[in-house]
């Protein structure tokens, strides 16, 4: 299951961080961090998915 959301992570981070937390803080810090730069919202959700 992690594989899966590694590579929603890495093609929309903000679904993958929202497959892992839900609508938490780190969803809405990958969202704008998506927004600023697509790599460092990926490096985020990756990291999220990760961490658990």
């Amino acid at each position: 299951m992690d594989l899966l959301r590694i590579i929603a992570a890495v093609l929309l981070p903000p679904l993958g961080t929202f497959l892992e937390v839900g609508l938490s803080k780190h969803f809405w810090i990958n969202i704008l961090l998506t927004i600023l730069g697509y790599i460092p919202g990926i490096v985020h959700a990756v990291y999220i998915i990760a961490r658990r």
